[in-house]
């Protein structure tokens, strides 16, 4: 408890329970010194940018409690030998990594509700409540109101992988609920395909994707799905059109 436990729990008060803050102080400098058309880079390396700031924190903290750990050791005036020695330096690497990866599971599934928060409270865009009693199969990050008075959504994902029929929306839901478009913000774009793009699109849903993607420059470039299709260094200047 004294050499191992007490320790340990000094230690984690340091480090962060959060990624977000980390990502939120590389981003805010990015966008004040390179300007909007950065969104993109901001939202696929968002979660790098925390994961990083945190692990660092991690790493310094392991590093400075072994190293008084050791000390502590060799100040021990009952009889020890290495033995004695590996047991206790070995046990507090195991209990340090089984509390950090607890700290760890914490911090982490948050980051793509973060990044358009960020981004929203960074522009000064206002976010508002999405039409009652709607009931999706996927989430929607933000809603926005447009100039029109109709309502546009906003999901930031990774990926669409094989769930993407469930996003699938009738044109006359929305319509009701006057949702003029959702937006899909996709970092990892592999697997698109005209159908996915298509069917979609069809349900006024657009995708907004990396600049330099492979995916983007295939499918703006294609006459059936160039019209679904963003790069998501336009994503502000399309809020701000909409909102204004």
């Amino acid at each position: 408890i004294k050499y191992v436990i007490s320790p340990i729990n000094r230690s984690l008060e340091n480090i962060p329970s959060d990624d977000k803050e980390f990502s939120q102080a590389i981003a805010s400098s990015l966008l004040k010194k390179q300007g909007e058309k950065k969104v993109g880079l901001i939202i696929s390396v968002w979660d790098d940018l925390g994961i990083k700031g945190c692990l660092d924190i991690e790493r310094k903290e392991v590093v400075e409690t072994f190293c008084n750990l050791i000390d502590k050791i060799n100040l021990l005036e009952i009889e020890h030998d290495s033995v004695d020695d590996s047991i206790i330096m070995t046990a507090f690497v195991q209990e340090f990594e089984r509390r950090l990866g607890q700290k760890r599971k914490s911090r982490g599934g948050k980051s793509l509700e973060d990044v358009t928060s960020f981004l929203f409270d960074f522009y000064k865009f206002k976010s508002s409540e999405g039409p009652e009693h709607l009931d999706f199969d996927f989430e929607v990050d933000k809603w926005f109101k447009c100039k029109d008075g109709w309502t546009i959504g906003i999901s930031c994902k990774r990926t669409l992988r094989e769930r993407w029929k469930q996003i699938s929306l009738s044109t006359d839901i929305l319509s009701k609920k006057k949702i003029k478009e959702i937006w899909h913000l996709i970092t990892l774009d592999n697997d698109l395909s005209d159908d996915k793009i298509v069917t979609l699109g069809s349900q006024r849903q657009r995708f907004y994707l990396l600049d330099d993607s492979q995916a983007y420059i295939k499918y703006s470039k294609n006459e059936g799905t160039k019209d679904y299709v963003r790069p998501l260094s336009n994503l502000i200047k399309d809020i701000r059109n909409n909102i204004k």
